[in-house]
């Protein structure tokens, strides 16, 4: 997975793999920097009562797809619960939250952070 800043907006930008893993339609996910309320580094509590539709789950190695939550539709692509990067989007956008795994997660939320405001 690779993130990219261009000017109003990050790209994630997903292989092959994980597109298979996520049953995930294109390669790319695009927010423009201003639907972006909060940025964390931690995973959002889960419950029981998430429906995963579509997507892959193995507990403790992947969580990776569309889940309905009670915050809404949430994409999740975790490998493990360090190095996570949490999005909070508004409500017009298709997902209301993004859950991802990336190496130097926090350098990241202050990246995206810096660009948002």
């Amino acid at each position: 997975m690779k993130l990219n800043m261009a000017a109003a907006h990050l790209m994630i930008e997903l292989s092959g793999w994980e597109r298979l893993w996520a049953v995930h339609v294109g390669p790319r996910i695009v927010i423009p920097f201003d639907e972006i309320e909060q940025v964390r580094t931690t995973a959002p509590e889960t419950t029981w009562r998430e429906l995963r539709a579509p997507g892959t789950f193995f507990p403790g190695v992947i969580k990776a797809g569309t889940y309905y939550t009670d915050r809404g539709r949430t994409f999740w692509y975790t490998k493990s619960a360090e190095n996570v990067l949490c999005l909070d989007l508004s409500a017009d956008q298709y997902y209301k939250q993004i859950v991802l795994t990336v190496d130097q997660n926090r350098t990241w939320a202050d990246r995206i952070n810096q660009n948002r405001r």
